[in-house]
């Protein structure tokens, strides 16, 4: 009777053992499907804000996982009017137009301002950003917002860490971020679509067009010559020449 009893407590437990064991191997397949899944969808699908949504709420730099934000400045030239008084650059009650720190809306001075052609006594100027600077306060784009519009932010992707819930997005008033295809990174406003397509249409390639992230690396004299006031420059092989009869100040910076 106690050989019987035993037998039966061996097979319980052997049974409670084997029932823990198929559904500790079922919880490790769940695990690895999800996991899975989120690499998957990592690879195929990115973080990115979408320019006519953001309102530039500095949400960007405080709630990013980052000690620096993923977030960056973009500068689109195809909008830009390479403004001598720039409200991206300048605050709206500056005390000179000089590139003095206490002149700048900048707090890390990410934004270099470069003299690059005169009309008369007109003067315009380049505005790149230095994103290593950058830290997504959003304080240009709202002061640029008072004039072309063409300082937007956009997240960088070999920065960002791509995480499934982004803390950005959740904090983010307006919903501008939004998840987009790995294979088209980047977002632009209709403003600078248009602006890109207009210089398309004037027989500039618009992939030499640096509105997209991609494009950052265009010198300083191929972005003054597409958007020349005057398009005093043409394209040729070797870079921007001038045209013929154009005026004699119209020079690359």
């Amino acid at each position: 009777m106690t050989e019987i009893i035993n037998d039966r407590n061996i097979d319980r437990r052997g049974f409670v053992s084997g029932c823990a064991r198929v559904l500790g191997a079922v919880g490790l397949g769940g695990l690895a499907s999800a996991l899975a899944l989120r690499k998957g969808r990592a690879v195929d699908e990115v973080w990115q804000i979408e320019p006519d949504r953001c309102i530039a709420c500095d949400k960007c730099q405080t709630h990013c996982v980052l000690d620096v934000s993923a977030v960056k400045c973009v500068q689109c030239f195809a909008l830009c009017g390479y403004c001598d008084v720039c409200t991206g650059y300048f605050p709206t009650k500056y005390d000179a137009l000089d590139t003095g720190a206490e002149n700048q809306l900048c707090p890390t001075g990410a934004i270099t301002r470069k003299f690059i052609d005169r009309n008369g006594p007109t003067r315009y100027f380049e505005y790149t950003i230095d994103e290593s600077l950058c830290i997504a306060c959003g304080k240009c784009v709202t002061g640029c917002r008072l004039m072309n519009g063409s300082l937007y932010l956009q997240v960088r992707h070999d920065r960002c860490l791509n995480c499934n819930e982004c803390s950005i997005a959740v904090a983010c008033p307006t919903q501008a971020f939004r998840r987009v295809p790995a294979s088209r990174p980047n977002l632009l406003g209709r403003a600078a679509h248009e602006a890109q397509e207009a210089l398309a249409r004037r027989g500039v390639a618009a992939g030499r067009v640096p509105c997209l992230p991609s494009a950052r690396s265009e010198t300083a004299g191929m972005s003054a010559a597409r958007s020349c006031p005057r398009q005093a420059w043409a394209w040729h092989p070797a870079g921007p020449l001038r045209k013929p009869g154009a005026p004699a100040e119209a020079r690359q910076a």
